[in-house]
């Protein structure tokens, strides 16, 4: 039986069940006006904090097949509840606080649902192949909603517009799917897999 861990800061509350290390495999179906990509992965990601008042997270993927696995995609980032920087925040950069006070509270916390129930948040995610992505989006429970608000992507990147994910906590597992706009195509399914927490 998994136990939410008790030592976060309040603004972790609603994406505590995310905390850990999380393994499995998922499909790969995405085409293109050129091509059809399809196959088998193994997925790893980890969510886990350092004190701050978000999640940091990493993730990979191999493609499997025959012989050895080829690496597909690796991420970090850092996921937050959306709320408006206060003077008890450090930054940007390496500027601190301008103000201590106590730390925020669940009560803090609850001031900050929407309208639908749940909780906006942040996601903030670099690919090593030159993307980066900021997301926009909720958490509901054991469910997270995000979108694209802006893609930026290197010269020689691969071209990459836009994406939605979606992640839900079903029967102690993770399942996540990605939809993706790219190589010219328009947003559609691209993949989905099945994680069992590894830790």
């Amino acid at each position: 039986m998994f136990e939410l861990p008790t030592d976060l800061p309040a603004d972790l509350a609603p994406l505590s069940w995310l905390v850990g290390v999380w393994e499995g495999t998922g499909v790969l179906d995405y085409a293109t006006a050129d091509q059809h990509f399809t196959g088998e992965f193994r997925h790893r990601v980890s969510f886990s904090h350092d004190g701050g008042a978000y999640l940091n997270y990493s993730g990979s993927a191999w493609l499997l097949g025959e012989g050895e696995p080829t690496p597909l995609v690796a991420e970090m980032g850092y996921w937050r509840l959306s709320r408006p920087a206060a003077e008890g925040d450090a930054g940007p950069g390496l500027l601190p606080a301008l103000t201590t006070g106590p730390a925020r509270t669940v009560d803090d916390v609850e001031r900050l649902r929407n309208e639908a129930g749940g909780f906006d948040i942040e996601v903030s995610l670099v690919h090593a192949d030159g993307i980066s992505e900021l997301y926009l989006g909720q958490v509901r429970g054991p469910r997270i909603d995000i979108a694209t608000d802006a893609v930026v992507r290197t010269a020689g990147a691969k071209v990459y517009t836009a994406a939605t994910r979606m992640y839900g906590l079903v029967e102690g597992h993770l399942l996540w799917a990605w939809d993706i706009a790219a190589l010219g195509s328009e947003l559609a399914s691209h993949a989905s897999a099945r994680l069992a927490r590894a830790d």
